[in-house]
């Protein structure tokens, strides 16, 4: 999706997802022959259709201080004609310098390079060239160019091009006619090797001679590139928010270098919910139905049980437990205010009430699976397995930062008590863009007083010391103060959950990156959910519910990947408060067992670690799943066991 109007073609296409989780208001994006910024949402025109979700729209206004927010996906492309006007999505020209691509006869002969084997190329502004092109004034030829990979930005999100011309004379009065050359050593990586020259005239026609390195941008608590300017350039050229403020000293921002093909360049922040059939918001409207006929004066819960025998009452309410009607029945009585729930408790507790009632929903649909022949040493540890066949995810992006990824809590909402700022999409804010993707799932639900017991055993208070003093070093590394620990038991589900996904990717039919991971860690329970979700068909494909018929296979598959490291015994030592290592928020946990794609991970890729799940070979004693045996005895299938011999011939 891109800039389209009725006589042309568009200059290039986007997926509906793509535009909210990674190519959205703000963000870069290169085309063959010239870079863009992706416009605000003030700039996306064409039919949207509306996303409604309550709890998303309710999370969302809570974190943004809104009355109100509405979803829309992102406009389609479509063939309009001319009274109709345009549809897509408008981009603008970003950056506006450039760098041409001479050959080696276009470089004056006199020129010498810095330093022998360096890349010298012309930089050049828009406005300075010829049809697009570098005009040469000696051999009137001329020649293609690309964008100048080094731009700026702030924690704001603002983005500007360098004033490269400021830039390079910095510490010599500035020539009258400043010619910039950019060159390069190496393969561009290494800023020390990158040099703006000027080949420029002073007043007395002598050659200028300023040149500068990049790494200077680089250096600690660097300002040579000034005071951001606050330009907002995906919400129009003239868009500046100014002056550009650090809300936690109350001084102005200076600008960073920012390489615009970097990983750090752009961070959509996404809130994301799982749609489901609320328990509460269903009481809530059944008694709403009978309140006030026959509920209202209620003094007692005998009573309440006595007007629970009429027929009207009896029709509203038949299917929810006298001790759940009683509680709303007092709430009201008492005039206080609905209970809020964080959006994995309310997820939580529908999904785990699976286990007592199926649900089936237009947008949920969930079974539990009998847990008769479930092996005995996992049952001690699991209360149940639900088989999710249908779930909707709804995904909006509310902003954007640079340089810093969201961080999130524990109830899954993007927090932003990190040193940047969520920079606006719009210049008024009336409607986010969303998507909804519909997929399967499986939820692993683990017994409360299991996972307490392990808890208070001394080797997991021990290695939750030594994770938390890692967090700890973190926080004042990257200067993150206020930012919470989110504790044992959530860091051992999270391991367990990429270890499945890597051993269920193994047999499902899905590739371990499409599916993802929701971790619930609270005082209301604990489980994991894996499940997939997309626009289109691959999200339904039903593998993920097959495996759940086989999980236990798969936990003891994924036990034995945690057992052993490629990177053993490095990995298994990791100590997490290492300083020289840097990886604080990681124990026994690298790219050779736990980190995978980070379109799963709910948190990164961080607060991980393996020894919390299985032995490993440093055996600290930790390990939630250490009586778990290797190699259990044959035991009598169950009937989705015999199914699955019988559907694919397996043992």
């Amino acid at each position: 999706m891109a800039k389209r109007s009725w006589k042309g073609k568009p200059d290039g296409e986007l997926r509906q997802s793509q535009v909210v989780t990674t190519f959205g208001p703000g963000a870069m994006v290169d085309f063959p022959d010239h870079s863009v910024v992706i416009g605000g949402l003030d700039f996306w025109y064409g039919n949207k259709r509306r996303i409604r979700e309550e709890r998303l729209e309710q999370m969302i206004c809570r974190s943004l201080d809104l009355e109100e927010i509405a979803l829309y996906t992102p406009p389609v492309d479509e063939e309009l004609s001319h009274q109709q006007g345009k549809t897509g999505i408008e981009v603008f020209p970003f950056p506006l310098w450039f760098v041409a691509q001479v050959r080696p006869e276009d470089i004056p002969a006199d020129w010498e390079p810095l330093h022998e084997g360096m890349r010298t190329r012309p930089l050049i502004h828009k406005k300075n060239l010829v049809q697009g092109r570098y005009y040469l004034t000696e051999n009137k030829k001329k020649r293609p160019v690309v964008p100048v990979r080094f731009v700026q930005a702030c924690p704001n999100g603002h983005l500007s091009d360098i004033n490269w011309v400021k830039y390079v004379h910095a510490n010599q009065p500035k020539c009258t006619h400043a010619e910039l050359w950019l060159e390069e050593g190496g393969s561009g990586g290494d800023l020390s090797q990158v040099y703006i020259r000027c080949a420029g005239k002073d007043k007395q026609g002598n050659n200028c001679g300023a040149y500068r390195s990049l790494s200077e941008t680089k250096l600690p608590k660097s300002n040579v590139l000034g005071h951001c300017p606050g330009h907002r350039p995906w919400l129009g050229a003239n868009s500046t928010e100014s002056p550009c403020i650090d809300e936690r000293s109350n001084k102005p921002h200076f600008s960073r270098l920012l390489v615009r093909s970097a990983s750090n360049a752009y961070f959509s922040l996404v809130e994301r919910v799982i749609s489901i059939p609320e328990k509460d918001k269903q009481l809530r409207a059944a008694v709403d139905e009978v309140f006030d006929d026959y509920l209202e004066y209620a003094e007692s819960f005998e009573e309440l049980q006595r007007e629970r025998r009429k027929k009207k009452v009896k029709a509203a309410l038949g299917a929810f437990s006298d001790e759940e009607v009683w509680k709303e029945v007092q709430r009201r009585q008492k005039n206080e205010k609905e209970e809020v729930k964080g959006l994995k408790q309310a997820e939580y507790e529908t999904i785990h009430s699976v286990l007592e009632k199926d649900i089936h929903d237009k947008t949920f649909t969930a079974t539990s699976r009998d847990m008769s022949h479930f092996p005995d040493d996992f049952g001690k540890s699991i209360d149940g397995i639900v088989l999710i066949h249908r779930l909707r995810e709804v995904l909006a992006q509310t902003g954007f930062t640079r340089f810093e990824a969201p961080s999130k809590s524990l109830e899954g909402e993007v927090e932003l008590n990190i040193g940047v700022k969520n920079a606006s999409i719009a210049r008024e804010l009336s409607w986010l863009p969303a998507v909804e993707n519909l997929g399967e799932g499986i939820f692993i639900s683990f017994r409360t007083e299991a996972i307490k017991e392990w808890m208070n055993r001394s080797e997991v208070v021990e290695r939750s010391e030594s994770l938390y003093r890692g967090f700890d070093a973190w926080k004042e590394f990257r200067n993150k103060h206020s930012q919470s620990f989110f504790g044992v038991a959530h860091i051992m589900l999270h391991s367990l959950s990429h270890l499945l996904i890597t051993a269920v990717s193994l047999e499902s039919g899905y590739a371990s990156s499409s599916i993802r991971e929701r971790i619930y860690a609270g005082e209301y329970g604990y489980g994991i959910l894996l499940y997939t979700g997309s626009s289109g068909s691959e999200g339904t494909l039903g593998g993920l519910v097959q495996m759940g018929h086989r999980i236990e296979h798969h936990l003891r598959k994924a036990l034995e990947l945690g057992r052993l490291c490629s990177n053993d015994p490095v990995c298994a030592q990791h100590v997490p408060d290492n300083i020289h290592e840097g990886r604080f928020r990681h124990g026994a946990a690298c790219h050779g067992c736990l980190l995978i794609s980070e379109t799963s991970c709910e948190a990164w890729n961080q607060d991980l670690d393996r020894s919390l799940v299985v032995e490993t070979i440093d055996n600290r004693g930790a390990a939630f799943f250490r009586e778990t045996r290797r190699n259990p005895p044959q035991e009598k299938k169950s009937r989705e066991e015999e199914m699955h011999t019988e559907m694919t011939g397996e043992v």
